[in-house]
Order: structure tokens, then C-alpha cells, then sequence
């Protein structure tokens, strides 16, 4: 059974830090690109970053990128969102899953809610 449980996020103030955490079982995760997903009051669900399998290369979308880094370790199969210079903007629930160009895994976590303000 494919488990996400993402954990980390809370209520910060603007220019804070937060690092989030995503715990995998059920599939094999180091086979997979991976991403963190948020989606903002109001808004759809995008990608905010995204790794490939061995680590080595990283995408982030323009708004988080010189602020967050993503990272991932495949022997614990778990990622990492590092968060800087959080902007209210940032606020939203994160969730992480597999990357949008592999096969959906079909399940999803409950997120982690990130709340930027003063």
C-alpha cells in the first residue's frame, strides 16, 4: 500500500524558515522522480520543485527558486523541502508525490499546511 505523510509545515513569519519532511513506504522510491506540490488558497495544486532519481538535478519553479531546496535520500526513502525567506505567497498546503511525468502512484497524503504571515 502506497503511503505519503508529509509533516513539517506551521505558521511562520514572513522572511522565516520551515523545513518540510516526506515519509514513503509501498512503492520503490528510488525509481521514481519525486516533487513537492503546492497549492495556495484559491489556487490549483503546481509543482513547486522537483528531483530526479539519483539527486542530481533539480527543478524549482520560478517563484520558490534561491529561496527552497529539495533533496531526497533513497536509502530512508524520504525528501526534504528546505524553505527560506518565506513570503505570505508561500502559504498553502504542501504535499509530496511522485513527478508529474511518471506514473501516478494513484494516492495522495494529507499534506502539510504552510501558513506565512505576520
Amino acid at each position: 500500500q502506497v503511503q505519503l505523510v508529509e509533516s513539517g509545515g506551521g505558521l511562520v513569519q514572513p522572511g522565516g524558515s520551515l523545513t518540510l519532511s516526506c515519509r514513503t513506504s509501498g512503492f520503490t522510491f528510488p525509481n521514481y522522480g519525486m516533487s513537492w506540490y503546492r497549492q495556495a488558497p484559491g489556487k490549483e495544486r503546481d509543482v513547486v520543485a522537483s528531483i530526479n532519481t539519483r539527486g542530481s538535478m533539480k527543478i524549482y519553479a520560478a517563484s520558490v527558486k534561491g529561496r527552497f531546496t529539495i533533496s531526497r535520500d533513497n536509502v530512508k526513502n524520504t525528501m526534504s523541502l528546505q524553505m527560506a525567506s518565506l513570503k505570505p505567497e508561500d502559504t498553502g498546503v504542501y504535499w509530496c508525490n511522485v513527478d508529474p511525468g511518471e506514473r501516478p502512484l494513484g494516492s495522495w497524503g494529507q499534506g502539510t499546511q504552510v501558513t506565512v504571515s505576520s
